[in-house]
């Protein structure tokens, strides 16, 4: 099994959309949407994604959630996400286990590394990350383009009629 243990402002500061989004004062929206894109990338590669996020940045008592099947961790305060990114590393290592951390931190990159994980840099994984949701996308296509969508040719009127019904609407 592979673990993704990923450095959530470090995404948030490397990678464009995300860094937009922060600059405009909407960190929310950045977070949500690395998570987003996260989620994808777990459900195509299987992997399972850790995303960790500083306190300093969201103050209070540490929180851990499962959002789109992503585990989710704020630190606690006074707790830096490369700490607890190296705690998580170490524990989380077995013989059945890669665990690779994303973050562009070199010195956190050569830690982790030292301790047995892999690392990636927030580039590589924007570029793993682009890479799935052309995959995604193209799959799609062909999904939709080998189905067939009637047995027998509909107008398009029709169609829509038998979509409100599917739908259950009037």
């Amino acid at each position: 099994m592979n673990i993704l243990i990923v450095d959530g402002y470090n995404m948030i500061g490397a990678w464009p959309a995300l860094r937009r989004l922060k600059e405009e004062g909407d960190l929310a929206a950045a977070r949500d949407l690395l998570i987003a894109k996260l989620a994808d990338y777990k459900g195509f590669t299987g992997d399972h994604v850790v995303i960790v996020f500083d306190a300093h940045l969201v103050q209070g008592n540490e929180k851990k959630y499962k959002h789109y099947d992503i585990d989710v961790i704020f630190t606690k305060e006074h707790e830096t996400a490369d700490e607890r990114i190296e705690r998580l590393a170490k524990t989380l290592m077995n013989a059945r286990t890669k665990v690779y951390v994303a973050t562009s931190d070199y010195t956190e990159q050569w830690t982790v590394f030292s301790q047995g994980a892999l690392r990636k840099s927030a580039r590589e994984l924007l570029y793993e990350v682009e890479s799935v949701e052309r995959d995604i996308s193209k799959k799609l296509s062909d999904i939709k383009q080998h189905t067939p969508t009637s047995k027998m040719p509909l107008s398009d009127q029709v169609a829509e009629i038998f979509e409100k019904w599917r739908r259950g609407q009037k």
